[in-house]
Order: structure tokens, then C-alpha cells, then sequence
């Protein structure tokens, strides 16, 4: 098979199975779950000390915490030894700046694709959103009493994380 634009990607691969920690068992060892944004410049490991292995990272754009992400967290609450969670968004996020309606206009701008009914989640009014996302997550029947939630505000500029719910 031709590995296309993708050539890149598998020699890194090479390169780091080399040295990847073997046998690991999928649990959460810091017992953290974090739903935090997709952008590039979040490392959601990093920025709370962790390492690999010690916790479940779910990204959704914006951070938010969406029907699959909500499925995840109660998987790792139940299976994977999640003690902790934290909504983590952050700073100059895209999904903040306004509405559906605003980035689906963004979106016909940059490409000429017609993004009319598809629903992407934007919210200009973040921490509420992030007070929603939180309160959601701790008092949903199959998360309560099994695991602390937090919202955190990640800022991009500085890098620290700041507690809002």
C-alpha cells in the first residue's frame, strides 16, 4: 500500500516505536479525565504535570463537552479509574468567537463550502458554556459521587490554567 501524503507520519512512527513504553494497561494512573479543546497549542499533559499513561484525554472543538465526549468520561469513571475531571477550553479559541452561524460563514469564506444545518457547537459565550459543560458532567446519574468536575480556563499566552467552576 502507498503511504501518500502520509509517509512523513510512518517514519516518525518507525522512529518512535523504537522507544514507545510497552504494556501499558489503559487505566487513568492520576486517575484524570480531560475533555479540552483540539487546537494544536494545548498539551493537555503537560500543562497539569502529567505524563503518559496517568490520565484519558477527549477532544472536541472548543473543549466542549459533547455526547461522545460525555460517553468517554463515563467509560473512564467506570472502567478506566477517572477520579478527577477537568473541562479544560481555553484563551483566543476559535469556537468562541461567535456562533454556528458566524462559523459556518467563516468556513464558506475560507473555502466555498456551504456548511447551511450542519452543526458545529460555537459558543461566544465561553465561561457560561463552561459552567454548563461542568455542571452537566457532575450531575449526570452515572458521574455523580464518582468523580470531582472542574472548568479551567487555559491561557494560551501565559500557559496557566485557571479554575472557574
Amino acid at each position: 500500500m502507498d503511504a501518500g501524503g502520509f509517509a512523513d507520519l510512518l517514519a516518525a512512527n518507525r522512529r518512535y516505536s523504537i522507544s514507545a513504553p510497552p504494556n501499558f494497561d489503559g487505566i487513568a494512573h492520576a486517575g484524570v479525565g480531560i475533555v479540552t479543546c483540539m487546537d494544536s497549542r494545548l498539551q493537555p499533559l503537560e500543562m497539569v504535570g502529567l505524563v503518559l499513561g496517568e490520565a484519558k484525554i477527549l477532544r472536541t472543538p472548543g473543549g466542549h463537552v459533547t455526547e461522545d465526549a460525555l460517553r468517554g468520561l463515563v467509560l473512564g469513571v467506570h472502567l478506566l479509574g477517572v477520579t478527577r475531571i477537568l473541562i479544560v477550553q481555553h484563551t483566543r479559541c476559535a469556537m468562541a468567537g461567535g456562533d454556528d452561524a458566524w462559523m459556518r460563514q467563516r468556513v464558506t469564506k475560507a473555502t466555498g463550502a456551504d456548511l447551511t444545518g450542519f452543526h458545529i457547537g460555537a459558543d461566544p459565550n465561553q465561561l457560561d458554556r463552561l459552567q454548563m459543560d461542568a455542571e452537566m458532567v457532575r450531575s449526570h446519574p452515572l458521574i455523580t459521587a464518582r468523580a470531582q468536575v472542574g472548568g479551567f480556563l487555559y491561557n494560551v499566552d501565559t500557559g496557566l490554567l485557571e479554575q472557574h467552576v
